[in-house]
């Protein structure tokens, strides 16, 4: 988003009439749609194959190894929507010291969300009671609180 010519060199191929209108984000995904309708036509073929045939053993062999690739593309994706997280969230965070890597290849985001922190003011005999949002992220191997920048 921040190149401009790039975003116009991608306009004009997208508006191309050999892409068909499609953008650059279908390109992307479209082998990830065929690989899984692979999984299906090869459903279709072993559910007509002779069981104990050597074409059955053959398209067994083809699935399980189609599974084991499609398997290994959803692992890639969430690990690469979870460092998309990271990198989102290292630029909304702001640390007073920069003593803690928010990006790692181990660290993987599980739950964030907004809290009320309650401040009791005790001094005095009534108690007043002050609210304030804080921010709870809580990663694979620590958790991290933060406040919004007053």
């Amino acid at each position: 988003n921040g190149n401009a010519g790039f975003q116009q060199v991608l306009e004009r191929l997208e508006s191309d009439p050999v892409c068909q209108r499609l953008s650059l984000k279908s390109f992307l995904i479209l082998p990830f749609q065929r690989i899984t309708r692979l999984k299906l036509l090869l459903q279709n073929i072993l559910k007509r194959t002779r069981p104990g045939s050597e074409e059955e053993v053959q398209a067994t062999q083809a699935y399980d190894a189609l599974e084991k690739l499609i398997k290994d593309c959803n692992e890639n994706v969430q690990c690469m929507k979870s460092t998309e997280e990271l990198i989102y969230l290292s630029q909304k965070i702001e640390f007073e010291c920069k003593i803690f890597p928010l990006i790692s290849q181990s660290r993987r985001l599980v739950k964030c969300g907004e809290l009320t922190a309650l401040d009791f003011n005790t001094p005095s005999p009534k108690w007043k009671v002050t609210t304030r949002p804080i921010y709870l992220h809580l990663f694979n191997d620590c958790l991290l609180l933060s406040r919004p920048k007053e």
